[in-house]
């Protein structure tokens, strides 16, 4: 049968939605958009878990690195201005001028949002040390061992511990949770 062009007779097919279709459609967006938009809200905390996992990662580093290189390595927390110091450690001294390995500044990074550190004791002071061994120490050149290390960064609302083992060098994170206001 030969195809015959639309006309008055043979009329042609238009294709639309339907109100069903058009529902299902608003449907799906809405509950894409429930989902979606309370997780905006937490880039905050997620951005302060950068900072914190950032931290951590650089003492891990300069712990192996302490190991790996046979050579002291220390990291000094200055809370006022929300930074840190990688510093090798020779002759049993810490000379940031001299040996600086490299800097972290916590607020002058965008990615890292209001994350702030806002402690930092170490057998009261800011500075953590790693011996040759890789072992958190007292002072640079001995092998006594430091009690339990303690930094705590805040930002976006909540308050994250970080834990350094006085012994092992162990890492710990703790989520504080919200600060109370």
């Amino acid at each position: 049968m030969p195809h015959l062009p639309p006309g008055p007779s043979c009329p042609a097919k238009t294709r639309a939605y339907t109100l069903i279709e058009l529902l299902i459609v608003i449907m799906v967006l809405g509950i894409a958009s429930a989902v979606l938009i309370p997780s905006l809200g937490s880039t905050g905390v997620l951005r302060v878990q950068a900072a914190v996992r950032q931290i951590v990662a650089d003492i891990t580093v300069a712990q192996s690195e302490a190991l790996a290189y046979q050579r002291g390595r220390a990291i000094i927390f200055d809370v006022e201005t929300n930074s840190y110091k990688v510093v090798e450690v020779r002759s049993g001294e810490i000379d940031p001028d001299a040996n600086l390995l490299s800097t972290v500044e916590l607020s002058a990074a965008s990615v890292y949002g209001d994350a702030k550190i806002v402690s930092a004791s170490f057998d009261g002071d800011t500075t953590l040390i790693f011996d040759e061994i890789g072992a958190p120490t007292l002072s640079p050149g001995q092998s006594q061992p430091t009690a339990t290390g303690v930094l705590t960064v805040e930002g976006s609302g909540n308050r994250f511990r970080i834990e350094i083992d006085g012994y092992t060098g162990r890492v710990i994170v703790r989520d504080m949770g919200p600060i109370a206001n």
